[in-house]
């Protein structure tokens, strides 16, 4: 049998180049990191805080790009307008050209109806014609008896008449023809004013003494 030495325990087997003294900071780290726990909070408010930094800016920036887009669409659709605007425009003007040069033609038609000179081939080449500029929103307008407007006739006569009550127009001498509401020619016309110092209430008075006087006077007929 072995003997035991009295007073020999058992330690458990070191690492080689470890000492007791390494045991010791390895119970302080783990003391240490108990008190670093409680400070895990602090460090997530400041990323929260970060976060929502960030988060502000993005929102910010995309305000900015947003007003930058409908700013740019209100400024295209603007743009559009004043294309097409200007595209109908350059078209009634071309339109109203074209039909100016052909009023001298629809002047020799017109003469023509007048004189009852428009007969055969003639009349359906000038028919045709008119068919056409009326398709194209030529209109003819100026009609004797409607009072006279400077604003669309041309007064190439004038005279006065004890039969009106306001300037009128008396004789259409030209039709005037309007494209839309672009006045291309005025009607020219002759135009008649009321008589100078006569009222409307003593032409009226005249007219029916003459007739009373044509019927031989009211006392005349009861005898």
């Amino acid at each position: 049998m072995t003997e035991e030495t009295p007073g020999f325990e058992e330690k458990p087997d070191v690492p080689s180049g470890a000492t007791s003294d390494d045991a010791a900071p390895q119970a302080a780290g783990s003391d240490s990191d108990k008190e670093k726990g409680p400070a895990a909070p602090a460090g997530d408010a400041q990323q929260d805080v970060a976060l929502t930094a960030q988060l502000d800016q993005a929102r910010t920036a995309l305000a900015e790009r947003t007003a930058d887009l409908q700013r740019l669409q209100a400024e295209y659709q603007n743009y559009r307008r004043r294309v097409e605007r200007d595209r109908v425009q350059v078209k009634e003007i071309a339109v109203a050209s074209l039909l100016s040069e052909l009023l001298p033609t629809l002047d020799d038609i017109g003469r023509a109806r007048e004189h009852e000179e428009l007969v055969g081939g003639f009349k359906s080449v000038a028919e045709s014609l008119e068919t056409v500029v009326a398709k194209m929103g030529l209109q003819q307008f100026g009609k004797e008896g409607e009072p006279f407007d400077p604003t669309i006739h041309e007064a190439l006569m004038h005279s006065y008449a004890p039969d009106v009550t306001e300037d009128t127009c008396v004789a259409i001498l030209q039709p005037g023809y309007r494209f839309g509401e672009r006045t291309i020619r005025p009607a020219r016309v002759a135009v008649a004013e009321p008589q100078p110092g006569a009222q409307p209430g003593a032409q009226s008075a005249k007219a029916d003494e003459a007739s009373d006087e044509d019927d031989g006077g009211p006392d005349k007929g009861q005898k």
